[in-house]
């Protein structure tokens, strides 16, 4: 009986000195934090002074080149690379559809209009063709564009690699 109770009482110091061992360094962490970290907390903190350099910050503002531009230089060379994202769900031959409708001549395809594919009421209600513009407008963000589409691809930001995506689609049947 002595011996269980020996046992039990081991564990106890044992637990006890883990639990203040992790309070100490629990509380080593909170005062260190509180010693490098004394700017304040939050945003609300003006800046004290300010130093005129005589210099006036100007902020650079990017020209955003026109569609048009981007497409009419575009190396489709460059859209074969990123035709794989596409190739998931999409097909560059003539009827042969995917998850997605085929992209076989559709620059220029009316919205909506390939035969054998059931559209999202979103794209079958669309009129108008593929343009160029379009297809960029419809890969960049395509709940944006088209709210309730079934499409899942999040979208391709830059719009120099959409462009080289649509000229490389563009040299199938367009």
């Amino acid at each position: 009986m002595e011996r269980d109770m020996f046992d039990t009482m081991t564990f106890t110091k044992v637990l006890g000195g883990f639990c203040g061992t992790l309070l100490v360094f629990l509380l080593g962490a909170w005062l260190a934090e509180e010693l490098y970290h004394t700017g304040g907390h939050g945003d609300d903190h003006a800046q004290g002074y300010v130093i005129d350099t005589g210099v006036e910050e100007v902020a650079e503002v990017e020209e955003e080149v026109p569609f048009a531009e981007l497409y009419a230089a575009a190396d489709p060379g460059r859209g074969e690379r990123l035709w794989r994202q596409c190739s998931a769900c999409h097909k560059l031959e003539d009827g042969a559809n995917g998850a997605g409708p085929h992209l076989f001549g559709v620059v220029g395809r009316d919205k909506g209009a390939v035969d054998g594919f059931s559209y999202s009421s979103t794209l079958a209600s669309m009129e108008g063709d593929w343009t160029p513009e379009n297809l960029s407008g419809f890969i960049e963000a395509p709940r944006e564009y088209a709210p309730g589409t079934s499409m899942g691809y999040r979208g391709m930001a830059d719009a120099e690699d959409r462009a080289n995506l649509i000229a490389y689609i563009a040299t199938f049947g367009g």
